[in-house]
């Protein structure tokens, strides 16, 4: 049975694999695991702020007592603040019960190794395996022996002082007004408490969850909000999360988006300026734009790619020695600072490279031109090795000599659904765009 897709465990509530009967198992798989590893006998539990968060805390919670290990229960907070406080207090293991940018109907599961990295495939299909195994229910702790469940109260405050912690002391961001769209999800306290305490003038907007309303129409996904209220309130920058906050994408004064590849591209060139930029290498993915790639060539920096999903982005930083990688989509891992992506994080660090350089964010990033990129998603009857089919490759050989050199084509079945993404960049939209819908039409007729 898989239940871990490119990110945790991701489904819409009361489905499998998140019902509560489900659930209760991969809390006990999970403790039943690190009992066995370790005996510091703690797990972090965190959430977003969706309504069914409740539901799923609770199974995960009694799952874990009942194998015999402890909770520490720390409420709405971002995905890398359990990540840091589980390193930090060095506890077993955190989980982070949140589906990120999907709509509130959807729950999901993300864990942590006791360092704050995501957990290994292996580890992984250890939990799958233990979860249908009916040995899973036999020789369960009694009495005394079960798990207890504790509360953590000041866990956002401590997350906001590590925050602010990263740049140096003194810093302020007086006379600087930031608009923060926080999605209604896990930062609506953290990310404008974060940068009143450090003197911005805050516009917050999308603060106030109800359990429904996480992502609506809100966030790093609809951005539409957030530039015109920038624009509006004559603001310096915006900054958008996604529901648990460890992706930010930015947008400028003048409104227009400063994605991840361009928060990767400035930051690589002032780390490798002042000699942190370690072997002078950024990790990105396949997704990210050509353009950021010949942006750092210029400056002296490598750029290597993995697959999509921030997890393999830290796996080969880890691998290789690296400190700075991220996602176009918003997810930046500073590795000095983090083990995952991090948005109030990556906040603060561009806030003070505008402070430090005594620059606007678009002065900043203009330097960094990306290629026009077009994305396309092709629903199949079933994802299939596109390998097999002679025709779509011949269709993708097709346009990667049409494009000679001037663009990029990507085409790779989505993690999460039955359909087929297939990307391209190149100097001219109109001309990628007829490419793509040519790859497109060969992979309906073979596949759809």
């Amino acid at each position: 049975m898989r239940l871990f897709g490119t990110d945790g465990i991701r489904a819409t509530v009361n489905r499998h694999p998140m019902t509560p009967e489900t659930v209760l198992r991969i809390g006990m798989a999970t403790a039943c695991l690190l009992r066995e590893k370790h005996g510091r006998n703690m797990i972090l539990i965190g959430k977003d702020t969706r309504l069914s968060g409740y539901l799923i805390e609770s199974a995960l919670t009694s799952g874990i007592c009942s194998m015999g290990m402890n909770v520490t229960l720390v409420g709405p907070l971002p995905t890398p603040g359990v990540a840091f406080l589980t390193r930090t207090l060095r506890l077993d293991a955190g989980i982070v019960i949140s589906a990120s940018h999907n709509p509130f109907e959807d729950n999901g599961i993300k864990f942590f190794s006791s360092e704050g990295f995501k957990l290994p495939d292996e580890i992984e299909r250890k939990i799958e395996e233990l979860v249908i195994d009916d040995e899973l229910l036999k020789n369960r702790p009694q009495g005394a022996e079960i798990g207890k469940a504790y509360r953590l109260d000041d866990a956002t405050g401590r997350y906001i002082e590590y925050i602010k912690s990263t740049i140096p002391k003194g810093t302020t961001f007086e006379g600087m007004k930031i608009v923060v769209d926080c999605a209604n999800g896990a930062a609506y306290k953290t990310t404008p408490w974060l940068l009143r305490e450090m003197g911005a003038e805050v516009v917050s907007m999308n603060d106030r969850p109800d359990g429904l309303n996480i992502n609506s129409g809100c966030g790093s996904l609809y951005t539409e909000g957030l530039k015109k209220a920038v624009k509006f309130h004559r603001a310096d920058a915006g900054i958008a999360h996604d529901g648990d906050a460890d992706r930010t994408i930015l947008c400028d004064g003048k409104g227009t988006i400063v994605d991840g590849d361009k928060v990767m591209g400035m930051w690589a060139v002032e780390m490798k300026r002042t000699g942190r930029l370690k072997h002078d290498t950024v990790v990105a993915t396949v997704m990210s734009n050509l353009g950021l790639e010949k942006y750092l060539e210029a400056n002296g920096i490598s750029m290597i790619r993995t697959k999509v999903g921030d997890r393999y982005v830290v796996e080969r930083m880890l691998a290789g020695g690296y400190n700075l990688g991220g996602e176009q989509s918003g997810h930046i891992v500073f590795l000095d600072h983090n083990t995952t992506g991090d948005g109030p994080l990556t906040v603060m660090q561009v806030l003070y490279l505008m402070k430090k350089r005594d620059s606007s964010l678009r002065q900043l990033s203009k330097e960094i031109t990306l290629y026009p990129q077009i994305l396309l998603n092709v629903a199949v009857d079933q994802k299939s090795d596109i390998r097999k089919f002679p025709e779509i490759k011949d269709a993708i050989r097709s346009a990667e000599e049409r494009l000679a050199g001037r663009g990029r084509v990507l085409v790779r079945p989505s993690g999460t659904e039955p359909k087929i993404r297939v990307m391209l960049e190149g100097e001219d939209r109109r001309s990628i765009g007829k490419i793509g819908r040519d790859i497109s039409r060969v992979i309906k007729e073979k596949m759809g």
